[in-house]
């Protein structure tokens, strides 16, 4: 069974903690991981791009000259693609991108996250994060105490106090448990994370 340090805010050791081999000491499987986080950008993309073909552009009813005789290459609009204010050639239009993943992988991907972030010592737990009130100072000092320029702070609720006090911080993104995913687990350095949250993963994933 994996263990790892339990520190309090100051970033001093104050235990142990015993996570579940379940969710934290799997097999990484990188490929699933590569499918998971395609998916994810791709669900991001909007779009809504769209550009207008030559039977869309305004204009060149006329041909612009006779056929032959003016030594010029014959032309049969204005509007075609290879002339300025022309339509565009497989003109992009509004479509979606959205992929569909089964269950069973996104849950292999992100148990596979979370157990690089251990084998990598890339998880640091918290006994607790309670702020009185929106500190930003307080974030950097643990931040600075865990030499950590980009992480992922999760909290096991939505914290308003925590949120506010890691918005305005470069490189730190705040969420609470239930919308951690797979692409933000990997594209920061550390994840630092509630033993509360710890608990509510265990629960999900195990």
């Amino acid at each position: 069974m994996p263990t790892v340090g339990l520190f309090n805010i100051e970033g001093n050791k104050v235990g142990e903690l015993s996570l579940n081999e379940k969710v934290f000491n799997v097999e990484v499987n990188a490929a699933v991981l590569h499918q998971v986080v395609v998916a994810q950008l791709a669900n991001k993309r909007q779009g809504t791009q769209s550009a207008k073909t030559r039977a869309e552009v305004r204009g060149g009813g006329i041909k612009p000259w006779r056929q032959k005789g003016t030594g010029r290459a014959r032309q049969g609009s204005i509007r075609s693609p290879q002339w300025a204010g022309g339509g565009i050639v497989f003109a992009p239009k509004p479509r979606s991108y959205r992929v569909s993943l089964p269950k069973s992988m996104r849950r292999v991907a992100m148990k596979s996250a979370l157990t690089s972030k251990v084998l990598e010592n890339e998880m640091i737990v918290l006994e607790s994060l309670e702020l009185d009130a929106p500190k930003t100072k307080t974030i950097v000092a643990m931040l600075n105490a865990f030499e950590a320029k980009k992480a992922l702070i999760v909290t096991a609720e939505s914290n308003a106090n925590v949120y506010k006090s890691g918005r305005n911080i470069e490189g730190v993104q705040v969420m609470p448990v239930n919308n951690i995913n797979v692409y933000d687990l990997l594209k920061y350095e550390k994840l630092i994370i509630t033993k509360d949250a710890v608990s509510k993963l265990e629960e999900v994933y195990a």
